[in-house]
């Protein structure tokens, strides 16, 4: 595919366009802001940007997740094969999904760096996460190394974002020292930006929610309890109290891990995300053009109905 034109294409568009509102975006459109690849910007509305807690960031209030069914270096998005994943970046970038959920397990750095040598890194956000789990690591220098071979599978030289992965126990702050030293070190350095955990237990949870070095919790929240861990009245707490100690909140499960599929869970889902689920970001592991077409239309009109 050649190279969208961009500077070309505001020149050309920025008369007649500029000030031009999407239906049902949150912001308006300026002409610096137009679609990169061409995308029909009269047709759709964009999801919006949110303030991620008090890390300083503000992202798209929706990512692309690219790990469903992920693990051993692969994931549904990678298995759509690298232009078929290009095109599905494409076409979310020109939705306002300008936020990837990456993970060293899922294989996916490679991938988002072929979109990334098209779109300005700046104005993309990019969250990553480094798996601490059976390990002989002994130094933070490893983690040092682990976020070298992360930029460069990428291309950036940052992070936004850069997570522990997949908190499974209580007193993970003890048991991953070595790893947070690593990524204060980072953080320091400004190789990344925010850092925290993934957590996929309850009382690992409860323990990020209180942590003053955690920056951004990614949580799993739906209304029907699946793929949780606790209720969806008892995350929605928790994550309330996280949010009120300034933690930045994403949330993921948004469809129960592919239980809650059906267009009325996928409603039922979003509403509770937007309005009850204490978050200020959700990941969506989309896998089609559609698929992104619907959570920017449902996301936005949501967020709209409920301002």
């Amino acid at each position: 595919m050649k190279k969208f034109d961009r500077r070309r294409f505001i020149q050309t568009s920025a008369a007649g366009l500029a000030g031009f509102t999407l239906a049902g975006a949150a912001l308006p459109v300026s002409a610096t802001e137009l679609p990169f690849f061409g995308n029909d910007v009269l047709k759709a509305a964009a999801v919006d940007r949110v303030a991620l807690g008090k890390t300083g960031l503000t992202i798209p209030r929706v990512a692309l997740g690219t790990g469903s069914i992920g693990g051993n270096q692969q994931s549904n998005q990678t298995r759509l094969g690298r232009e078929n994943f290009l095109k599905l970046a494409r076409h979310a970038w020109d939705r306002g999904i300008r936020f990837f959920d990456m993970a060293d397990s899922y294989g996916s750095h490679t991938f988002v760096r072929d979109i990334l040598k098209e779109v300005p890194r700046e104005k993309t956000t990019l969250m990553s996460k480094m798996w601490t789990g059976d390990t002989n690591w002994q130094k933070s220098s490893d983690v040092a190394k682990t976020l070298d071979r992360f930029r460069q599978e990428t291309g950036s030289d940052y992070f936004d974002i850069l997570l522990m992965h997949c908190m499974v126990r209580p007193n993970w702050r003890e048991e991953k020292k070595i790893f947070i030293e690593g990524l204060s070190e980072a953080k320091e350095k400004g190789i990344i930006k925010a850092a925290g955990v993934s957590c996929h237990n309850w009382q690992a949870m409860i323990e990020a929610a209180g942590d003053p070095w955690v920056d951004v919790i990614l949580a799993r929240i739906n209304p029907f309890g699946v793929h949780m861990d606790n209720t969806p009245e008892e995350v929605s707490a928790l994550l309330k109290k996280a949010k009120d100690n300034g933690k930045g909140i994403i949330g993921m499960k948004i469809f129960g891990n592919g239980d809650k599929i059906s267009d009325t869970d996928r409603e039922q889902s979003i509403r509770y995300a937007v309005t009850k689920g204490n978050i200020h970001a959700m990941t969506l592991g989309m896998e089609s053009v559609a698929q992104v077409d619907d959570a920017v239309e449902r996301v936005m009109r949501i967020v709209n109905q409920n301002k």
